[in-house]
This record gives structure tokens, sequence and C-alpha cells, in this order.
């Protein structure tokens, strides 16, 4: 009993100055330390938690930043991670964000119906190897027939089915990414596949900017609600109302906390349905200096975050 005591004691001691020697250096309790992954800058508190990560802001960045300024710059902000465009420097975008780090999120991959062309990029293989153990999901955007054509399903369930295959060697999950003009164009057509190819680590990803241009706002819950059993990450951005972006009168894709579209209303249908999968801030073709619309839009993300927290 008594050496029990004493033991107790001794830990108590240690903790104690352990605590001590941290302030003494300016570095966080031990305890603090413990926790530290759950308190990121860009982590919203509450129960909105959604991870929230950054793709195709290297694309039109009139800074020209190198893969290991983009993760300093989205560490610097408080964004969780990035997503990476097609195939190629995936080793680079892996060492600069596990250096910063971050998680690499999603890699967007392009396949194709067309019987006439090759189905994707054979450098796939060479490339999910790396990514095991890394959570990392693959976005597939499926081009090469006429947009949502059904008798292209055939061939993109043999091609969905090969892919999910060897992305299941490495842990990773495949979400099929709807792109206007695309034969995959519509969530519809998504969810069609991925109910015919039947395989667990294969779902759907909703792109705001993609689908304001081919749907219509009324819609938009009775499609999420369809889509939440198969729902494995949305991506989103500012944007003006579907009406506008059709007519040619709006703009869809803005930093976040521009536009006229209602992205509160979206991200709290979003948080009542049960998604608390991965959102992604999509950044294409958005000019200047990268840093000044990744900074507004996550201080838009955190107000939004902050709002949807109070209820």
């Amino acid at each position: 009993m008594e050496r029990h005591r004493a033991q107790r004691g001794f830990l108590a001691l240690a903790v104690t100055a352990s605590a001590i020697v941290a302030l003494a250096l300016g570095l966080r309790s031990p305890a603090a330390l413990l926790h530290a992954g759950e308190a990121q800058a860009g982590t919203p508190k509450g129960k909105f938690k959604n991870p929230f990560f950054a793709f195709c802001m290297d694309t039109h960045d009139a800074k020209k930043r190198t893969l290991r300024e983009q993760a300093e710059l989205l560490k610097e902000l408080g964004y969780q991670g990035a997503g990476h465009l097609w195939l190629d420097d995936v080793p680079e975008r892996l060492k600069t964000l596990d250096a910063a780090g971050l998680k690499l999120f999603q890699i967007y991959v392009r396949a194709s119906v067309d019987p006439a062309q090759p189905p994707y990029d054979e450098k796939l293989k060479e490339v999910l190897p790396l990514l095991k153990g890394r959570e990392t999901m693959i976005a597939l955007l499926l081009s090469g027939g006429k947009p949502s054509d059904p008798s292209g399903d055939a061939r993109a369930v043999k091609i969905v089915g090969e892919i999910a295959g060897m992305a299941q060697a490495s842990g990773l999950r495949v979400a099929l990414y709807p792109h206007s003009g695309d034969w995959l164009e519509r969530v519809e057509d998504a969810l069609r596949v991925v109910k015919k190819v039947g395989r667990e680590n294969v779902g759907v990803m909703l792109n705001l900017c993609h689908w304001l241009k081919v749907d219509d706002e009324k819609n938009l819950k009775p499609l999420l609600e369809s889509a939440m059993p198969h729902l494995f990450a949305v991506s989103i951005n500012g944007a003006d109302q579907a009406v506008d972006i059709k007519s040619g009168k709006g703009q869809w894709i803005q930093p976040l906390g521009s536009g006229s579209f209602d992205m509160f209303g979206f991200l709290k249908t979003l948080s009542d349905l049960g998604y608390r999968g991965p959102i992604g801030l999509q950044c294409y073709g958005l000019p200047g200096d990268a840093r000044d619309h990744l900074k507004k839009s996550m201080d838009a993300w955190r107000k939004l975050c902050d709002r949807l927290n109070q209820g």
C-alpha cells in the first residue's frame, strides 16, 4: 500500500515537473500535447467538424508556388490538407504535405467510357501503392460519352470496378466525381454507377459548382437525401444561384463568402442529414495571388462554422 502511494506521488511530481518545464520553455503542457491534433486552426468546434481542405489552388496562382510553398501556405492559413490534380508529382506532393503536417485528401483521376480510348492512365497503378495507409481518396472523373447517357454504364462499371479493386488493395476509396460536360455529369449518374458496381469502397462526390450548372436548387435536399448512403466527399466554393449561372449572368466559382448562393443553408442541410465527411474548397480558375482567395475563403469558412455550431 505504502509503495503504491509512493509511486502515485512520484508520478504526480513528474507530471507537475514536466508541466513546469513546458511552461518555462514556452511549450504546451503534457495534457495539451496529448490533444494537440484536436485543435487545428481550420477545425471548427462543436458538432460541425467536417475536415476542410483546398484543391486546384495552384492552377491559376499568380505566384506559381512550388508544392512545398503550397503546403506551407495551407498550413499557415489553417487548412487541414490538399487535393492533388492528376497523377504527376504525387511523391513530391506527399513529401511536402507530410513535412507540413497536412493530409492528402484526394487525387483527381480521369477515366474514359469511350471504347476507342484507354480506360485510364496506367500511371495510376504506380501511384496507388504510394497512398497505402493514408486514407487518400481517388476522385474519379468519367468522360468519353454524351453526358448522362446510360449506354456507357457497362463500360463505366467495368472501369470503376477495376480501379476500385486496385484501390482496395491499398485500403483506399473511390469517389465518382460529377463534372459538367462529362459523361458522368450528374450526381444521379454517379449513384446509378455506384449501385451497379456494388463495392463498399465506391461512392459519390457532390461538387457544388458543377451541380449548380446542371440542376435546379429546389432539387438539392432530395438529391442529398438519396446520396447520403454513398456520399464520400463534397466540394464547395462561393457561387451565384443556379438560375443565374445557367443564364450566363452568374459566376460559378468564387472565393467562399462571395456570391448569392445560400452556402449556410447548404451546409446546414448537409449537417442535418448527418454528413460528417471531408469538404473540399474548389479553387479552379481563381486568378491573382492564391493567398488572397484562400485567406478569404478560410475566414468565411470559420464564420460559417461558428454560425452552424450556434444552433
